[in-house]
């Protein structure tokens, strides 16, 4: 079942405007692989992997598509995150791998996503992984789904608008084998967003964030 709740904070309801605006912002998919030599030179041996950003509109407000983790898992258990897996030797590229999992996760038919894009990719240092956001529009909506309960507990739908809301967010420092790294958290109702899925947000609110950003590519 789809979450959302409350009012918007920031009027994100011009959805062509924002798809607009992300279409011209966001790293072209061609260039993905760009992106990932650039951060895979410090991450040698870190394992591939690609996340789906499904935006979609629902009673007239854009929303994003999330999912919370299975408690069972052993990896990031019951934690909130995008759709999303590690690279198969098949994958032809990070828009493959996004879609592929999306489908395998929560039904989601590759055919409904328009790919607008990538946004830079993030590393974990838990689990080793090298994550590409892949961007993504859904003209139609979600379409049926139907959630792989060995890895999804939860499907949530929520207002951008409202992860937006600065009150919702705030950041920590941790450090870690004597790196120190800015940590992302956003409180949507009873659930806290954070780890790779925060770094993703908030990278992607600060693109939206940009004065009169330059095309990409």
């Amino acid at each position: 079942m789809c979450y959302n709740n409350g009012m918007d904070v920031l009027d994100f309801t011009n959805t062509a405007e924002i798809m607009g605006m992300l279409r011209t912002r966001l790293t072209p998919v061609e260039q993905a692989g760009s992106l990932i030599d650039r951060v895979e030179g410090h991450q040698q041996h870190a394992r591939l992997a690609a996340v789906l950003l499904p935006f979609f509109v629902e009673d007239g407000l854009l929303q994003l598509a999330l999912i919370r983790r299975a408690s069972t898992l052993r990896a990031h258990s019951g934690e909130i995150a995008f759709p999303g897996g590690k690279v198969d030797a098949t994958d032809t590229s990070m828009v493959i791998t996004a879609l592929r999992e999306a489908y395998e996760e929560i039904g989601l038919h590759p055919a409904r996503v328009e790919a607008l894009g990538v946004l830079p990719p993030v590393f974990t240092v838990v689990s080793n992984y090298l994550i590409t956001p892949v961007v993504g529009y859904l003209p139609q909506g979600l379409g049926s789904l139907l959630l792989q309960k060995s890895e999804v507990d939860e499907l949530l739908c929520v207002s951008l608008a409202r992860l937006a809301d600065p009150a919702i967010a705030h950041t920590e420092l941790w450090t870690r084998d004597g790196r120190t790294r800015t940590v992302y958290f956003y409180d949507y109702d009873q659930y806290r967003i954070w780890g790779a899925t925060g770094r993703i947000l908030s990278s992607l609110f600060e693109l939206l964030k940009q004065e009169d950003a330059p095309p990409v590519g």
